[in-house]
C-alpha cells in the first residue's frame, strides 16, 4: 500500500520531515512532492496550499501520478464543539462542505446519498487501535468535520452549528475527502484544534499552529504503524 498524506501549510507538514527515511522530493504542478518511508510504509506527503482547490489538485496527483491508494490528511482546525479544546484531536469519521448547495453533490456529480463523505471504516479501525494505546491528558475523538473557503471566528459559527453539527471547521479536509470519493480511494482526516468559541481568531491559530501540528503527524505516525494489523 502507498499512503498519501496532505497537509494545507508548510507548518502543518514540517513535523513529517524529519520521520522520513531514503526520501527524494518530486515537484509537479508548482508543488514538492515528499517520497520515502515512514515507519516503513511508502510514503508521499506534501504541503498543498490553503484551500479547496488546492487541496483537490494534490490529492488528484497522488492518486493519479504517484499511485498512491490510501489518503490521510494532517492538520489543524478550528473547534466548533464547546466541549473541545485546544490542542484535542478529532478524527473524521464524515465531513462535508458547509459552503456548497446540498443539491448541487446530490443531484450532480458524484450523486452522493447525502451531503456528507465518510471516512474509510479500516483507517477508522486502526485510529481506534492507536487510541487505546495512548495515555494523554488531552481528547482524541471522532467527529463530523465541515469545509469552506473562510476562517471561521463568529461569522456564520451559529449558522454552521445549527445545520451540521461539527466537531471542527477547516478549508480543506471535505475536498480532499470529495476526490477520494470519486477515486473509490480510503481517506482520513486528523485535525488538531488550535482555536475555539472562547479562544477565537487567527492570534489563536497561530500561537497554537505549531504544537497542533506536532500532535496530528505523531498521530498519523502511528496510524501507519496500525493499517493492515486488525
Amino acid at each position: 500500500m502507498k499512503f498519501g498524506i496532505i497537509c494545507a501549510g508548510d507548518s502543518e507538514f514540517t513535523p513529517f520531515i524529519p520521520m522520513f527515511k531514503d526520501c527524494i522530493i518530486v515537484e509537479k504542478a508548482m508543488l514538492n512532492f515528499y517520497c520515502g518511508k515512514i515507519e516503513g510504509k511508502n510514503v508521499i506527503a506534501l504541503y498543498s496550499g490553503v484551500g479547496k482547490v488546492n487541496a483537490a489538485i494534490a490529492s488528484q496527483l497522488l492518486i493519479d501520478i504517484f499511485s498512491c491508494n490510501c489518503i490521510i490528511n494532517s492538520g489543524t482546525a478550528g473547534g466548533m464543539k464547546r466541549d473541545l479544546e485546544v490542542f484535542d484531536t478529532v478524527i473524521s469519521n464524515e465531513t462535508a462542505y458547509h459552503d456548497v448547495g446540498d443539491d448541487i453533490l446530490t443531484d450532480f456529480h458524484p450523486w452522493l446519498k447525502s451531503v456528507y463523505f465518510k471516512a474509510d471504516d479500516n483507517l477508522l479501525d486502526a485510529a481506534q487501535r492507536v487510541i487505546d494505546k495512548k495515555d494523554c491528558d488531552r481528547k482524541i475523538v471522532f467527529g463530523r468535520m465541515v469545509t469552506g473557503e473562510q476562517f471561521i471566528t463568529d461569522e456564520n459559527r451559529d449558522k454552521i452549528n445549527a445545520v451540521y453539527s461539527p466537531f471542527t471547521v477547516d478549508m480543506e479536509t471535505a475536498a480532499i475527502a470529495h476526490v477520494c470519493y470519486v477515486n473509490q480511494t480510503p481517506f482520513i482526516s486528523v485535525r488538531t484544534i488550535t482555536d475555539t468559541p472562547s479562544r477565537r481568531g487567527v492570534s489563536e491559530f497561530e500561537k497554537n499552529c505549531k504544537m497542533a501540528s506536532q500532535l496530528s503527524a505523531e498521530f498519523v505516525r502511528e496510524l501507519l504503524t496500525e493499517v493492515n494489523k486488525g
